[in-house]
């Protein structure tokens, strides 16, 4: 699943607009249509994304015996 998918979801679940949680991490909406477009994003937008709704973004390696890396 993409990064975009996630966020959308995200904002569904949460009753939020796209221009609301751009306003929320202090971008445009429109630079912020711009990313979700071309679903680049780094894990500190990641996090930022995730704060702005309330949540902890989790993404890692997950071994058999319980290690994330």
């Amino acid at each position: 699943m993409t990064n975009t998918k996630k966020i959308k979801m995200a904002l569904a679940y949460k009753g939020i607009t796209e221009s609301e949680l751009a306003r929320r991490i202090d971008t445009s909406p429109q630079a912020f249509h711009q990313r979700l477009k071309t679903d680049k994003f780094s894990t500190e937008e990641l996090d930022k994304i995730a704060s702005a709704l309330d949540a902890v973004y989790t993404y890692a390696f997950e071994f058999p015996d319980g290690t994330k890396i």
